[in-house]
């Protein structure tokens, strides 16, 4: 398989890093197309792969072509390639952009849109996607077979769940971050060091996600395995609840799904 990435950014390198991994295919069937000489000669030294900066030569003879650019910029891609597409997969992960405003712009229907999140960098992604119907069987295996490397995937057959997945998955790491550094902050607040604070903090999170993911029990079910009748833990989730923990989350989500609709309108 021959594959196009136009983009040499932090998810162009996701892409290409899973490819090689997963041997989808080899480095010099992969050709990364960026504007920046930097970027250009980093994946070129870094993975061994072919690199240009015209994104039409990019698209000349790749079975998939991956658009791995920030909304603002892919339509002036989109412009550059379109006219080049024959039999290709196209696959976005532009947050936001709809598969109707792709195809237009594209004047292309074999397109699939994906929203992967930070953690495809280490090959522990969760990536949302969905394709048009235009799409053949060989070509809906490639795409899920490129995204499945960048950790675990779920197709939606209805768009309409793209914008929350964004909002969930696409936009989650930021949220668990934030935690994170939250509570490593209180640890040290009340008098851990701050690297053993982090590593408490980050080897609790890693092993809870690991435990919920293995015994797949509802999160309300461990959360009661961990709370005793007037004990620690107990005090901790009134003070989180009374200070509108739940409903902050909820609305911090909201706020990312409203925004993520926003985008294709722009």
């Amino acid at each position: 398989m021959k594959v196009a990435i136009i983009g040499g950014g932090t998810m162009g390198k996701a892409v290409v890093q899973s490819i090689l991994r997963k041997k989808l295919a080899g480095k010099q069937d992969i050709m990364v197309s960026d504007v920046a000489a930097q970027s250009r000669d980093y994946m070129a030294k870094r993975y061994g792969v072919q690199v240009t900066d015209d994104n039409a030569r990019a698209v000349k003879g790749a079975d998939a072509v991956i658009l791995a650019v920030k909304p603002q910029e892919l339509v002036a891609v989109m412009r550059q390639i379109s006219g080049q597409l024959r039999s290709h997969l196209v696959i976005s992960i532009a947050a936001g952009i709809s598969l109707e405003s792709l195809c237009r712009q594209l004047d292309y229907r074999m397109v699939v849109r994906a929203m992967p999140n930070t953690a495809a960098q280490v090959g522990k992604g969760m990536t949302a996607w969905t394709s048009t119907r235009e799409l053949s069987a060989p070509q809906y295996e490639t795409a899920r077979s490129i995204l499945a490397a960048m950790g675990e995937e779920q197709h939606f057959a209805d768009e309409k769940y793209m914008d929350m997945a964004t909002a969930v998955s696409g936009s989650g790491p930021a949220y668990v971050f934030l935690f994170i550094e939250s509570l490593i902050d209180a640890g040290v607040h009340i008098g851990l060091p701050r690297d053993i604070a982090g590593k408490l903090v980050i080897e609790t999170i890693v092993g809870s996600a690991e435990a919920m993911k293995k015994m797949a029990m509802h999160p309300a079910e461990l959360k009661n395995m961990v709370t005793s009748p007037g004990g620690t833990t107990t005090e901790a989730l009134l003070s989180l609840e009374t200070g509108g923990f739940r409903s902050i989350i909820i609305n911090a989500v909201t706020a990312a799904y409203e925004k993520a609709k926003a985008l294709d309108s722009k």
